[in-house]
This record gives C-alpha cells, structure tokens and sequence, in this order.
C-alpha cells in the first residue's frame, strides 16, 4: 500500500481508497456521440454516390442515454426502408459498445435522393 508523508520525522499514513462508484462521472460530450453517430452511419451505408453529403448526426444526451437523429442522402432506386433500419440497427450497436450508452431512439432522416445510373443505360426518360 502506499503511504503519504510531509517530511522528515512525520507519521506516514496510507492513502484513502475511494470505491469506484464514488470516484465521480464521466461526461461525454454531445458533439462526440454525434460524431461516432454520424461515422457508424457512414460504415453502414456503405459507398455513397459521388455527389452525396456524407451523414451527419444531431444527439440528445441523457443520462447514460443518446438520441439520435441522423441526416442522409442515399443512391436511387434502392430499398430506403431496409438501408434506413440497418444504419438505426448499426448506430445503436456502435454507440453502444463504443459510449456505453443506450440508444432508445434513432431517427433517420433521409434529406436527399440521387439518381444512379447503371453503367452503359441511356440517359433520359424511359417510357
């Protein structure tokens, strides 16, 4: 154990163990879950279409909980539902294992479509 002593010829006594509960808290800024909101977004979707905005993250931090809205653009025609569920369902799991806190709710907000084209289809309108 380690002991404590002011000097010369004074009585050394051992340092006080606090239990880890009442050591105090630790605070994790918004802006911060806001950023691991917005990259777990990223890795869920995948590549973006080369004229997409990358997401981006607002959170609500409670008390060991995080809500989370997040704004993306997708490529067209896909299925928006299914892409939507797999980034709520990634960004709870990243935020989660990487915070430690609970997300019980995310909320996808999709801002923008863009339409993709597949390689050597004609441009225009299709009758």
């Amino acid at each position: 154990m380690t002991s404590v002593s002011g000097g010369a010829g004074e009585l050394r006594r051992p340092l006080a163990v606090v239990p880890p509960g009442e050591r105090g808290a630790t605070r994790i800024a918004d802006r911060v879950v806001s950023k691991i909101a917005a990259q777990a977004a990223r890795e869920a979707l995948g590549e973006l279409p080369e004229d997409a905005s990358p997401p981006s993250a607002t959170v609500v931090v409670g008390h060991e909980t995080a809500r989370i809205r997040l704004h993306l653009e997708l490529g067209y025609p896909c299925d928006i539902g299914s892409r939507c569920r797999r980034v709520r369902r990634h960004v709870v799991e990243r935020v989660g294992a990487l915070v430690g806190m609970k997300v019980p709710e995310v909320v996808v907000q999709v801002e923008r479509l863009h339409p993709v084209t597949a390689h050597g289809a004609a441009q225009g309108r299709t009758r």
